[in-house]
């Protein structure tokens, strides 16, 4: 497969992910800023923006509209919804020859449709629309694509991007604290409140819900199961028959973080959670890095091998 193929199959899968993970940690915590009188509005807004990585540089109060605004709508910053399914789009355009028909007329239309408004009485329904059009989307690539390298690039791409996501919600739980969305909340987003419930049979407490949504091996939105679907990919792709250790270094970082959240007590994790989710944020940014070296190089010099 080309380079250029696989790294839009990647980032296909990134962007879909990016702009699900987004809409479900925005409808969140916009609606407790809608129903939570004694929450500081600029405090919780600021602090939801550092998370996304979109620390706003201007002063004065931030409100709920500007974040929609930034993190929703805004057509040209990276970390917003708009952004991610148009760039998704992009990138089926380039690998038009291996992307289905079906799945660019998906995303096609999802392009078209995005609003350039939303009012704030449609804000949950703005959310409900992005998650429907991104599960779509990953419904046409799951039912419908072989598990070749298509599927591979397609996977590790959304796999890294869902344990960043699942992280940077569970950071923003760390900040806000008391003031912050309840497990409950946390867990509805995700979808994984009826899991939780099949699996731990009670209210969610903050122990338990930390682990169902860090740790837990069996619920495809946490974080470990996440990077270990991102390691298969990487073994699948390029399978290696290593005595000693592993030399590629994106299963090095990702291993590294999996064995940290693996074998760590979740008393420990919990204690310092803001830690550890920009430790995850810091392993997935770095192995997307080694995977870009790795199989995507830029601006590579060619090599002359002459003949003996």
């Amino acid at each position: 497969m080309l380079s250029r193929i696989a790294e839009s199959l990647f980032w296909i899968g990134r962007y879909i992910e990016r702009g699900d993970g987004t809409a479900r940690i925005l409808d969140v915590h916009l609606q407790l800023l809608l129903e939570d009188p004694w929450v500081d509005e600029d405090t919780a807004c600021r602090a939801l923006l550092s998370v996304m990585g979109s620390a706003p540089a201007e002063e004065g109060r931030l409100a709920r509209g500007d974040v929609l605004a930034i993190l929703g709508i805004d057509r040209t910053h990276p970390a917003s919804i708009a952004y991610s399914l148009t760039a998704a789009r992009e990138n089926a355009r380039r690998a038009r020859e291996i992307v289905s028909t079906e799945l660019w007329e998906c995303l096609n239309t999802t392009r078209a449709r995005m609003p350039r408004q939303v009012s704030p009485a449609r804000v949950s329904e703005f959310f409900d629309w992005v998650r429907e059009r991104t599960a779509l989307a990953v419904g046409i690539i799951e039912s419908a694509t072989s598990r070749d390298d298509v599927w591979q690039f397609f996977t590790l791409g959304r796999s890294l991007e869902r344990a960043d996501m699942t992280a940077r919600l569970l950071a923003t739980h760390a900040l806000t604290g008391n003031n912050g969305p309840s497990w409950t909340t946390l867990l509805r987003s995700c979808g994984g409140y009826e899991a939780y419930l099949r699996t731990y049979r009670g209210n969610p407490s903050a122990q338990n819900a930390a682990e169902f949504l860090a740790v837990d091996r069996l619920f495809p939105r946490s974080i470990l199961f996440s990077i270990q679907r991102a390691e298969s990919c990487l073994r699948q792709l390029e399978p290696r028959n290593e005595r000693v250790g592993t030399s590629d270094r994106a299963l090095r970082v990702l291993g590294q973080i999996r064995s940290e959240l693996e074998f760590r007590p979740i008393d420990e994790i919990l204690d310092e959670l803001a830690v550890q989710m920009e430790a995850v944020q810091g392993a997935t940014s770095a192995a997307s890095e080694a995977i870009r070296q790795r199989y995507f190089p830029t601006n590579a010099t060619p090599v002359w091998v002459g003949e003996f």
